[in-house]
C-alpha cells in the first residue's frame, strides 16, 4: 500500500519433518487448534499474553478495542517474513495490515482479509472466525517465498459502516497527486465462517456462500475457488451468491472496481448463525471443523495464486542431526526456544548438543525461507564419567587434549563466551588434539558429544 528435561530418545528411526511446498501440503498445515484458540482469546473466553501481560479481551466494539488491534497486531508481529502496521483512518478507527512482499511482482497484490470490531462482547462467529482464519493463513504462507505480495488485512469500523475496508479501498485506488494504483488482483473476504447448523463436528451439508459480481475479475476469483475445492479434498459445498450482498468488507472493493469475493457460512440458505450480533455468540456453537475446512480453501487459493517459489525448506531429522532438505544455498540454524540465530551454525547439517526446538533459514537464488520449528530431543542426558573422557590441560595455551579412554565416536564444539562456535571437529581417535594457539584469551566452553553422552568443559586460553 503506498500509503502507508532431556529425555532418552527411544527409537533411531530416520524420519523427516517439514515445511513442504505443494499448495496441498501447506493447507493442510491449517491447524484446529490454533483456530479454537484464537477465536477463544478473540471473543474473551480464554485469556492471552498481551503487551506482556495476561490479560482478558472484554470488548471489540468499535470505541472499545484497542486490546484486540494490539492482541491481532502482536500476533502477526510474531510471525516472520512480514511488515505489520496500523493503519489510523480516523480518530479511533485503526486497521492491522501485515504485508508479505512477492519477490519477484511486489506490485502484484493478493489481499485476504477480515473484521475484527464486533457490536457486543463476544461475538465468536462475528467475527473472531475470520480474523482467526487470516491469521492461520499468514502464519503457514509467511514462511514461503512467493512471487506476489500478500496482504494479509483485519478491519475496523466495519459494524457501523465498512469504514475501515473503505478507507482502505479508497487509499489503494487514489491516483491523485501523482499517486499509482494499487494492483489488486484479488480480495478475499472472511465474515462469519464457523456456523454450520448441523451439530459441531458431525457429517452434514457444509455448505458456504460466494458471495460474487461480475466486476473486475470477480467471476474469475469464483471460478478459482470452485477449481480448487475441485482439485484437493475438502468437506464443503459451494452456494455461489450472484448478485452478491454488499454488506460486507468485500463491496468496497467492489466499489473502487477491484475484484473481490465474500466466503462465509451460508446466508443464502438460512443456515447463517441464530446469535448474529448478540452476545449469545460463543465459542460453544462454532463447528471448528466446518471453520477449518475454509481455511483450508483460502490458504489454498493464496498459496496458489501468489504463486510459491520453489525453495525447499523441510527438515530432516535423524538420531543425531537435523539436515536442510535444500541442497544448494546458505543456511542459518535458529534456535526457536529463544528466537536467535545459532553462532556458526551454517552448514546444511546441523548436530544440537542439547533438547530443543530448532528451525533453519534457507536461501537460495536470492529468496529465502525458513522451516517451522522442529523438536529435537539429544538421545540421553546421561554425561561422561570421569575416567572416559578427560580434557587436559586447563588453563591451556597451545593445543587442548582430550583423552578418549573408549574410543567414542565424538562430535566436539568450541563456544567462546557469547556462545559463538570457534571450533569444531569430530574424531574416534584415543588422544584427540584442538588448536587454540591463535585463539583470544578467554574463556572457552568445549562440549564433548557422543551417540549417548554429552559433557561440556569449561576452558581458560591464556
Amino acid at each position: 500500500m503506498k500509503k502507508l528435561p532431556l529425555s532418552i530418545l527411544f527409537t533411531l528411526i530416520m524420519c523427516c519433518f517439514g515445511h513442504s511446498q505443494s499448495v496441498e501440503d501447506l493447507m493442510n498445515e491449517v491447524s484446529n487448534s490454533n483456530l479454537q484458540e484464537t477465536v477463544a482469546q478473540l471473543s474473551g473466553e480464554q485469556s492471552a499474553v498481551i503487551n506482556g501481560s495476561t490479560q482478558t479481551i472484554t470488548s471489540r466494539v468499535h470505541n472499545n478495542n484497542d486490546l484486540a488491534a494490539d492482541y491481532i497486531k502482536q500476533r502477526l508481529e510474531s510471525i516472520p517474513n512480514l511488515n505489520v502496521q496500523f493503519q489510523n483512518f480516523n480518530i479511533t478507527g485503526k486497521n492491522i495490515i501485515a504485508t508479505q512482499v512477492g519477490t519477484t511482482n511486489p506490485d502484484d497484490i493478493y489481499l485476504v482479509c477480515a473484521h475484527y470490531d464486533s457490536v457486543t462482547t463476544f461475538c465468536a462467529d462475528d467475527n473472531a472466525t475470520g480474523v482467526a482464519a487470516v491469521i492461520e493463513v499468514a502464519r503457514i504462507l509467511s514462511t514461503q517465498c512467493t512471487e506476489n505480495t500478500i496482504v494479509y488485512a483485519l478491519w475496523d469500523e466495519e459494524e457501523i459502516g465498512l469504514r475501515g475496508a473503505n478507507y482502505y479501498a479508497q487509499q489503494a485506488a487514489d491516483t491523485s497527486n501523482g499517486n499509482t494504483r494499487d494492483n489488486i488482483l484479488a480480495v478475499i473476504n472472511m465474515d462469519m465462517i464457523g456456523y454450520d447448523g448441523d451439530a459441531p463436528g458431525t457429517a452434514g451439508d457444509n455448505e458456504f456462500d460466494i458471495d460474487v459480481r461480475n466486476i473486475a475479475n470477480s467471476i474469475g476469483i469464483k471460478d478459482d475457488l470452485i477449481s480448487i475445492l475441485n482439485t484437493y479434498t475438502f468437506d464443503l459445498s459451494e452456494i455461489v451468491v450472484n448478485p452478491g450482498t454488499t454488506a460486507s468488507d468485500h463491496s468496497r472493493f467492489w466499489n473502487q472496481g477491484y475484484s473481490a469475493v465474500l466466503v462465509g457460512e451460508s446466508w443464502e440458505t438460512n443456515d447463517q448463525t441464530p446469535d448474529y450480533h448478540t452476545s449469545n455468540d460463543r465459542v460453544e456453537d462454532i463447528d471448528f471443523q466446518y471453520m477449518t475446512e475454509l481455511t483450508k480453501l483460502v490458504t489454498a487459493y493464496m498459496a496458489t495464486k501468489s504463486g510459491l517459489i520453489n525453495v525447499d525448506n523441510g527438515v530432516t531429522v535423524s538420531a543425531t542431526e537435523l539436515t536442510a532438505n535444500q541442497s544448494t544455498g546458505t543456511y542459518q540454524w535458529i534456535n526457536c526456544d529463544t528466537d536467535s540465530a545459532i553462532p556458526g551454525e551454517t552448514n546444511q547439517t546441523f548436530t544440537p548438543l542439547t533438547s530443543g526446538n530448532y528451525a533453519v533459514e534457507v536461501t537460495n537464488a536470492g529468496c529465502t525461507e525458513t522451516s517451522i520449528c522442529t523438536s529435537f530431543t539429544v538421545l540421553s542426558s546421561e554425561e561422561f564419567q570421569a575416567k572416559e573422557i578427560i580434557v587436559f590441560p586447563n588453563p591451556v595455551t597451545s593445543f587442548l587434549k582430550i583423552d578418549n579412554v573408549l574410543e567414542y565416536d565424538l562430535k566436539i564444539q568450541v563456544r567462546d563466551i557469547s556462545g559463538k562456535l570457534v571450533r569444531k571437529a569430530q574424531s574416534q581417535a584415543d588422544l584427540i588434539e584442538i588448536e587454540f594457539d591463535e585463539m583470544a584469551a578467554g574463556v572457552y566452553f568445549v562440549t564433548v558429544a557422543s551417540d549417548k553422552k554429552s559433557s561440556t568443559f569449561k576452558i581458560v586460553k591464556e
